[in-house]
C-alpha cells in the first residue's frame, strides 16, 4: 500500500512539473508575443485617455473601468475565437489582415501628423448646448466610441501575438492569446488610468503640509500637460513604425520582395559602417524606414478618404438642393 502511495505521489509530482513547465513556457511565449505588439500598445495607451478628457473627474476611473471590460470583452469574445479559428483552418488569412490592421495603423498615424501640419480635423466636433457652453457628455457614447476604437487596436495586438507562436498547438495558441489579452488590457488601462488621474494625485500632494511634497505636486501638474504631448508623439511615431513594419513584411512574405530588399540593404550598409554599435544602427534604420513607408502609404489612404467623404458631400449637397 505504501510503496502505491509512493509511486502515486511521485506520478503526481511529475505531472506537477509538467505543468510547471507548460506555464513557464506559455508565459515566456505570451511576453514573446506581446513584445512584439508594444508598439500598437503605446498608442493604445496614447489613445484612450482622449476619451475622459471632458468628464468630471470622479467619472474618468469608472469610464475607463467601462472601457476596460469592453477591451475584454473583444478580445475574449469576438477576436481571439475568431483568430484562432483563422489560424487552424485558413492560417493564409492572418498576414493580409494583419497588413489591413497596418494599413490602418498608417492612416491613422499619417491623419495625426496631418492634423499637426494644420490639416482639417477628421474627428467629429465637440459638440455644445444652445447657449454655447460645452454639452454635457454622454457616457455610454463616449463608452461605445472607445470600444470600437480598441476593437481595431486590439485585434491588431492579437495578430501580430498569434503570428508570433503561429507553430504552437492549438491549446497552446489559446492559451497564450488569453494570456496576452488579459495581460495588455490591464497594462494599458491600468497605466491610462494612473495617467488620467496624475492631475488630481499633484492637486492632493501640492495641499501637503511638507514644502518638498508641495512643490513636487506643483511641478507634477504643470508636467501633465507636456507629458501628455509627449505621449501624442509617441503613439503617433508608434503607429507609423508599427503600420509601416508590418506592410514591409507583409509584402515580403506574400512575395513582393522589393521593399524588404532595399530597408534590408540600408540595414547592413548602416551596420557595417558602424560596427561598434551595428545592431542599434541597423534597427533604427530599420524603424525609420518603416516608418517612412509608414507616413507615404497612410498620406495615399488619407487623400482616397478625404477625396471620398467630399465626393459625397457633393452628391448629398445635390440631392437636397434638388
Amino acid at each position: 500500500m505504501s510503496g502505491g502511495l509512493v509511486a502515486l505521489l511521485d506520478d503526481v509530482a511529475a505531472l506537477a512539473k509538467v505543468a510547471a513547465a507548460s506555464v513557464d513556457d506559455i508565459g515566456a511565449a505570451a511576453g514573446r508575443a506581446s513584445a512584439k505588439a508594444a508598439g500598437v500598445v503605446v498608442d493604445d495607451a496614447a489613445v484612450t485617455p482622449q476619451y475622459v478628457r471632458d468628464l468630471a473627474a470622479a467619472r474618468e476611473l469608472p469610464i475607463i473601468r467601462r472601457i476596460a471590460l469592453g477591451s475584454l470583452r473583444n478580445k475574449f469574445l469576438i477576436i481571439g475565437p475568431a483568430l484562432i479559428l483563422l489560424s487552424q483552418f485558413v492560417p493564409w488569412m492572418l498576414t493580409p489582415i494583419l497588413m489591413l490592421g497596418g494599413a490602418y495603423l498608417c492612416y491613422e498615424g499619417a491623419e495625426k501628423v496631418w492634423e499637426r501640419l494644420g490639416g482639417a480635423h477628421h474627428g467629429p466636433e465637440p459638440e455644445v448646448s444652445a447657449d454655447g457652453e460645452p454639452a454635457l457628455v454622454d457616457e455610454d457614447t463616449v463608452v461605445s466610441g472607445a470600444v470600437r476604437t480598441d476593437f481595431i487596436l486590439s485585434a491588431e495586438i492579437m495578430v501580430i501575438s498569434l503570428n508570433e507562436v503561429a507553430d504552437e498547438s492549438l491549446v497552446s495558441r489559446a492559451l497564450i492569446l488569453a494570456v496576452v489579452a488579459l495581460g495588455i488590457t490591464v497594462l494599458v488601462y491600468g497605466v491610462v488610468g494612473l495617467i488620467v488621474k496624475m492631475d488630481d494625485i499633484g492637486l492632493r500632494l501640492a495641499q501637503g503640509s511638507s514644502a518638498a511634497t508641495a512643490k513636487f505636486g506643483r511641478g507634477l501638474v504643470r508636467a501633465m500637460p507636456h507629458f501628455l504631448s509627449v505621449i501624442s508623439v509617441v503613439g503617433t511615431a508608434a503607429m507609423l513604425w508599427v503600420g509601416g513594419h508590418i506592410l514591409l513584411i507583409g509584402t515580403d512574405e506574400l512575395g513582393w520582395h522589393g521593399p524588404y530588399d532595399v530597408v534590408h540593404s540600408l540595414e547592413e550598409a548602416a551596420g557595417d559602417a558602424v560596427s561598434g554599435l551595428s545592431g542599434v544602427v541597423s534597427w533604427l534604420v530599420e524603424t525609420l524606414a518603416s516608418a517612412v513607408i509608414g507616413l507615404v502609404v497612410g498620406a495615399v489612404v488619407v487623400l482616397v478618404v478625404t477625396l471620398i467623404g467630399r465626393a459625397r458631400k457633393g452628391k448629398a449637397a445635390e440631392t437636397s438642393a434638388h
